[in-house]
This record gives C-alpha cells, sequence and structure tokens, in this order.
C-alpha cells in the first residue's frame, strides 16, 4: 500500500502537469506563431542535446545507494549534489563550443543560455532522490505543484501582457527556482538540513564508476528525442521546427504511460523471475500484449482525427502539422514495447545491450534525418524517428541471441492470431 500511495501521487501529478502543459503550449503556440513558437522549441531542444551531461547518469544510482546506506545520507547528498553542479558547468561548457558549430545568431545563443542556466538550480534535485529513497514522493509532488501553479499564473499574464519571446525563456529558468525552493522547503520541513551536506572523493569516484554507462544512455537517448527538430531547423528554418514540434505534441504527452505502468510493476516483475522463471515469462508476455494492444486504442483516435485536433487547438497556421501527427503517433506503439522490454533487459542483467540498442536508433535516425528531411520536409523527420524507433525497440533485439527471446514476445504481442491462440486454449 505504501509503495502504491507513492506511485499514486506521481501518477496524479503527472498526469495534472501535462494536461496544464499541453494547455499553455497550445496558448503560447497560438500566440508566437509557427516562427517564433518553432525559435523556443529550437531552443530547449538544443539545450536538450546536453542536458543528460548535467545529470551524470546520478539519480537512480544515488537512490539506490541512499536506500542501502541511510546512515550515509548527508554524504552521499553532498556529493551528488557537487557532481551535479560540476555537471552543470560542463554542460554550459559543451554548449558554448558547441554553438560554434551552428547557424545560430546572437539572439538564438541568448534564449540558450537562459534556458540552460537553469541546470545549475537542477542540481538541487538529489533531494527528490531523497524523497524516492524514502518513499516520500508526495513531498516532491507538493513541491511540483507549487512550481507548477506559479508558473502557470506567471504565463498568463505574460501572454496577457504581449510579453516578447525571450519572457518565455526565462520563465524556464524561473520555474527551476521555484522548484528548488519548494524542494528545499520541505527537506527543511522534514528536520534536515543543507548544511550537512559533505563531499567525500571516494563516493564520487564510486558513483561516477557505477553511473557511466547511464551516462552515455541518456545523452544517446536526449540525442535521439530532440536531433530531429535540430536538424530541421539547419535544414528548413524556425517555421518547420514550429509546425514539427506541434505535430508530436500529443504523442509525446503519452509517453508518460508505459513508464509509470511498467515502474509500478517492476518490483513485481523482479519478484516473479526470482520465484518462478516460467511464470515470469508468462505474465510478461500477457504485460507485453496488453501494452502493446492498449497502445493501439489510444492512438487510433489521434490517426483518424490528427487534423481536427490539430484545428481546434492550434488553429490553421498549424494545420500542416497533422501530417506529422499522423505518421508520428505510430511511434508510440513501439515506445510501448521498448519500454516494456527495457524492463526485461533490467530484471536480466542487460544494461549495457540497452545502450547499444539506444545508440543504434540514434545512428539510424539522423541517416534517415539527412536522407529524409531534404526530400519530404517534416513529414520524413517523423517518418525517419518511426523506422529509427522500430529497429531500435523491435528489430534491433534480433541482434543478439541473448535477446531473441524478447523479440518472440513482441512478435506474439502484435500478432493477433497470438491472442486467439491463447484464448482457444483456454
Amino acid at each position: 500500500m505504501k509503495y502504491f500511495k507513492n506511485t499514486s501521487w506521481l501518477f496524479i501529478e503527472k498526469i495534472i502537469r501535462i494536461m496544464i502543459s499541453i494547455f499553455m503550449s497550445v496558448w503560447i503556440a497560438r500566440y508566437l506563431g509557427p516562427e517564433q513558437f518553432g525559435l523556443l522549441s529550437y531552443v530547449q531542444s538544443f539545450v536538450g542535446l546536453f542536458s543528460a551531461i548535467s545529470i551524470l547518469g546520478l539519480d537512480s544510482i544515488v537512490v539506490r545507494e541512499l536506500v542501502k546506506y541511510k546512515d550515509n545520507q548527508n554524504i552521499l547528498l553532498g556529493t551528488a549534489f557537487l557532481l551535479r553542479i560540476i555537471g552543470a558547468f560542463a554542460m554550459i561548457f559543451i554548449i558554448t563550443i558547441a554553438m560554434y558549430f551552428t547557424s545560430n545568431n546572437q539572439y538564438t545563443n541568448i534564449l540558450i543560455y537562459i534556458i540552460a542556466s537553469a541546470t545549475i538550480l537542477q542540481s538541487f534535485n538529489v533531494i527528490d532522490m531523497f524523497f524516492q529513497s524514502e518513499v516520500l514522493s508526495k513531498y516532491v509532488v507538493f513541491a511540483n505543484a507549487i512550481s507548477l501553479f506559479i508558473s502557470t499564473i506567471v504565463k498568463i499574464i505574460l501572454l496577457t501582457m504581449e510579453a516578447p519571446l525571450i519572457s518565455f525563456a526565462w520563465i524556464v529558468l524561473f520555474d527551476s527556482f521555484i522548484l528548488t525552493a519548494g524542494l528545499i522547503y520541505f527537506y527543511i520541513k522534514n528536520k534536515h538540513a543543507l548544511i550537512t551536506w559533505k563531499f567525500d572523493k571516494n563516493i564520487a569516484i564510486s558513483l561516477l564508476r557505477d553511473s557511466w554507462p547511464l551516462i552515455f544512455s541518456s545523452v544517446a537517448i536526449m540525442i535521439y528525442m530532440r536531433i530531429d527538430q535540430i536538424m530541421i531547423k539547419e535544414m528548413l528554418g524556425d517555421i518547420s521546427v514550429g509546425l514539427y514540434a506541434v505535430g508530436i505534441k500529443f504523442v509525446e504527452a503519452l509517453y508518460f504511460i508505459p513508464m509509470i505502468i511498467t515502474s509500478s510493476l517492476l518490483p513485481a516483475i523482479i519478484k516473479l523471475k526470482e520465484n518462478n522463471a516460467h511464470e515470469f515469462q508468462d505474465k510478461f508476455q500477457n504485460l507485453m500484449t496488453l501494452m502493446f494492444w492498449g497502445s493501439v486504442l489510444i492512438i487510433i483516435p489521434l490517426y483518424l482525427y490528427a487534423a481536427d485536433i490539430i484545428l481546434l487547438f492550434f488553429g490553421k497556421e498549424y494545420l500542416e502539422s497533422y501530417s506529422v501527427t499522423e505518421v508520428y503517433c505510430w511511434i508510440f506503439l513501439f515506445t510501448s514495447l521498448g519500454v516494456t522490454s527495457s524492463r526485461w533487459l533490467l530484471v536480466e542483467n542487460m544494461q549495457k545491450f540497452a545502450m547499444y540498442r539506444t545508440y543504434l536508433g540514434l545512428v539510424i535516425n539522423i541517416i534517415l534525418n539527412y536522407i529524409l528531411i531534404p526530400k519530404y520536409g517534416i513529414v520524413g523527420a517523423a517518418y525517419a524517428s518511426l523506422i529509427s524507433q522500430i529497429i531500435a525497440s523491435y528489430l534491433g533485439y534480433l541482434t543478439s541471441v541473448s535477446t531473441w527471446k524478447i523479440f518472440m514476445i513482441q512478435t506474439n504481442a502484435i500478432l493477433p492470431i497470438y491472442l486467439l491462440s491463447k484464448k482457444g486454449k483456454k
């Protein structure tokens, strides 16, 4: 019940956040128009390319260590905090170098620096890790709720005042400041003090030794998710980025569903694997089938009414975006398969394969973007993302004998004939 309540807090907060985020994105997109909204989306994507560097893959590692070594909490938090600070400045330094290889003007680079500086404040997210380790995520939800409420009010004020584009970059930094203040408040309220945090060199080395594969995986994932908008900007311009960003908005809003469902079931999956390997595979097959066909039911309305949805929410300026949505929505099927299968890899201690799979998808995505964007525009980028996702999350499991079993489970989940055969056996 304790874990169920903890997950419920996170699920509710995520639903509310996404609903408000979509509402505000629609308003901001309509206000700014495709060109300025495209520039804002590009800037956020550009920073997103490097954001994994600031995190250093530490989140899950630190939570694990906090659970195992409660007596060392202050040292772990202090060490992780300083590492995150160093990571944030390293990210900004790398971004500065990367700017020289773009066609950005000075105004665009200023926007990038404003948004990138938010990662310094995000170093205080180690408090979030502490609350996760104590199964007290409700305090993180409270802090996020306060930040979301204040941020939404400020955005509405900016919109009614017809504020310039740069104001919406500053609001990203402001969001991080409010969230940080909230996390610190609830941390102190729970009778803890930041002044007790300490840095330990040996623990820092130990954390980085465990986290380095996650750093490379996280970097690949972030590039994978953002590279399409960066390449569209360089090849087609800001307006095309704005249209593409709107086209994928609703699909990206759905990604939390498989993440939360599989994360909630992970402890049960691990326990079942330890107790009964045969039943584990059977139950995992059922989970994979549920995730795939549940995803089908979710995206069919989005596919059928893509044009109507875009027109209703974003207006005629963005109507062209519906063609992106019609292609991109199918990615959700393979994202669900990929997220679910990643739990199998975790249980079987095959994290390195997950990293290789991600890099395979990334390389294919970049190559296809170079080929398809010049020929088919933003729809070409959507096809590039879809094909690379199919390979990374499904066909990629054929590249190793040790993962063929996952490929067969996914195939069984996709094929209706398998469902009918299971029903016939019953």
